[in-house]
């Protein structure tokens, strides 16, 4: 037996003694509910917690008495991503091949949302962060209220910015903008820029649910008619960045991420002090400059292949962050920032034309360990396989 299977039964079996009720699993005969029972972790995910929604939404999806299935979250978060400071502490104490075996389930879980067979409800009354966008966003419908916020804040600790395929689909540039800066959206930007499908005020929610767990087809059409009975309208601010879409696109379209800092500066000389510029500006200075990189290189890369595909690249790029092939930002970051309480990370590569292109390349080619395999999905009916990532790999 490996290390990494000795460390993934120990690591699996101790997260579930110590909470062995973190998703809970209700619901009636036609109508199932996983619901993320964490709130203390803002439902951070467990490896042991994305292996028993794994199995579950398997088992639902086959069968053939649900007609479908709800995906909330306890608490004032849905979903924060993984358990970072966890995978940290293990990884530190063990090996990287831990790390590459949690972000292969979360992945595994991820590719099982986006092409689940039957309808996938993500009810979102709260934070969804990193990985919790894929989750969520990934599912047949994504309900939103007035309290969700979403971030991809993992350029700030140090870590590889995911989601490639759903945030290259954004309008524009957008996608780089949140990827790159970890700003956030409330729930009118998140229905605004369509990364979900519905938004519901806060208060009619419980009735939304209520409603949905007597449904008892498997009809797109009827469900989705059911939702609009509760769907609201939200007011987007007039000092969103989404209603400065062309700034956004002319900034953010930038060939490197230097010519995008450059192209942010440039709108401050100019006079538009603009909160929302000057937070990306910030942000961008204080984040890893290797792990600005490598998301940028992935969005962009990702317009190209379809949801396996993103997947596939996402999962080389990461292992070779935990892994620690050109950069240690990820362990910098996690000690400083989580651990250290807030604490600045000094990030090496410590400046952005520090980071040469070889650096970046040597990130998206395969993992020079004997035992490292790429990922592989299993196949699913409803989407077609991107041999074109496969082969790079």
């Amino acid at each position: 037996m490996s290390v990494c299977s000795v460390s993934l039964a120990f690591f699996s079996g101790w997260c579930f003694q110590l909470c062995p009720f973190v998703v809970a699993f209700q619901g009636n005969s036609t109508v199932k509910k996983v619901i993320l029972n964490r709130p203390h972790m803002l439902n951070a995910l467990t490896y042991e917690m994305l292996s028993q929604m794994i199995h579950k939404l398997k088992v639902y999806e086959n069968d053939s008495k649900v007609r479908l299935v709800i995906l909330k979250g306890t608490g004032r978060a849905f979903c924060t991503g993984g358990d970072v400071v966890a995978l940290y502490n293990f990884m530190t104490a063990g090996h990287w091949s831990f790390g590459a075996s949690f972000f292969k389930k979360f992945l595994n879980l991820e590719y099982l949302v986006a092409t689940y067979k039957k309808p996938l409800v993500a009810l979102t009354d709260g934070m969804v962060m990193g990985g919790g966008a894929g989750v969520s966003m990934l599912a047949r419908f994504k309900i939103i209220t007035e309290n969700t916020v979403l971030a991809m804040p993992e350029a700030a600790i140090g870590s590889y910015v995911g989601e490639t395929y759903l945030l290259s689909r954004l309008p524009g540039y957008l996608g780089e903008y949140l990827g790159l800066t970890g700003a956030q959206l409330d729930g009118a930007e998140i229905i605004a820029c369509g990364l979900a499908t519905h938004f519901v005020r806060s208060k009619d929610l419980q009735q939304l649910e209520n409603a949905l767990s007597e449904m008892a087809t498997s009809e797109t059409i009827e469900i989705s008619q059911l939702i609009s009975k509760f769907v609201g309208k939200p007011n987007l601010k007039q000092s969103s960045a989404i209603n400065r879409l062309e700034i956004v696109n002319k900034c953010f379209s930038g060939e490197t991420v230097e010519d995008i800092l450059l192209a942010l500066e440039k709108q401050i000389e100019n006079g538009r002090e603009e909160k929302w510029i000057v937070d990306a500006i910030n942000s961008m200075k204080s984040s890893t400059p290797t792990g600005l990189k490598l998301f940028l290189r992935s969005v962009r890369e990702g317009r190209r292949y379809n949801q396996e595909g993103c997947m596939l690249l996402e999962y080389a790029v990461i292992c070779h962050v935990i892994r620690r092939t050109v950069s240690n930002d990820f362990y910098k970051g996690v000690n400083a920032k989580l651990l250290g309480k807030g604490k600045k990370p000094e990030w090496q590569p410590s400046k952005l034309e520090l980071v040469e292109e070889e650096m970046v390349e040597r990130c998206f080619g395969r993992v020079d360990e004997a035992e490292w395999e790429p990922l592989q999905l299993p196949p699913r009916s409803n989407l077609v396989q991107d041999n074109n990532m496969a082969s790079k790999l």
